[in-house]
């Protein structure tokens, strides 16, 4: 396997969409989506303590966090990665779009560019991802990008997994 930290920190591109490291300046435009262990910020403070720990797990190897780029505006508009260590060669992969950019190919683009980085650079085995039985929008994009239901998790979640 090929796992971070990485000598530079990889970026990633489509026509669409730039996947990079997210950046202190991009705090504020992400408190909304700023989670960390399932808890979610509430303040740019809160919010810049969550990406200084995200930033902790890439140099510890257990993570690697883009920030999703709209490139025809250069905004960034979410993020995407892989979290909670490789352990098996298994990468949990994750997002998180602000609203008013759903249903737009944005997190499609995105999950297609992490999980071809996730396979073919980090040599990952299987790639999985955990939402909620209600979040359908999240378990169609799952489906569409090949990914198959595994088991039902504790509570509301469920897993699927993508080979």
């Amino acid at each position: 396997m090929n796992l971070p930290p990485y000598i530079a920190y990889p970026s990633l591109s489509d026509e669409k969409i730039a996947l990079r490291q997210v950046l202190v300046s991009d705090i504020q435009d992400l408190i909304a989506i700023s989670f960390y262990d399932s808890i979610q910020a509430q303040t740019v403070e809160e919010a810049t303590e969550m990406q200084q720990k995200i930033d902790r797990d890439y140099t510890n190897g257990n993570s690697i966090h883009w920030g999703i780029i709209d490139k025809s505006t250069n905004k960034i508009i979410g993020t995407c990665g892989y979290y909670r260590g490789f352990d098996n060669g298994i990468g949990e992969l994750g997002c998180v779009l602000l609203p008013q950019f759903r249903a737009q190919g944005f997190m499609t683009a995105a999950m297609r560019l992490a999980i071809d980085f996730g396979l073919n650079t980090m040599r990952l085995e299987r790639l999985k991802a955990i939402t909620t039985k209600q979040n359908v929008k999240a378990i169609k994009l799952l489906e569409r990008l090949h990914f198959t239901k595994i088991s039902d998790l504790q509570g509301d979640e469920v897993e699927y997994e993508l080979k």
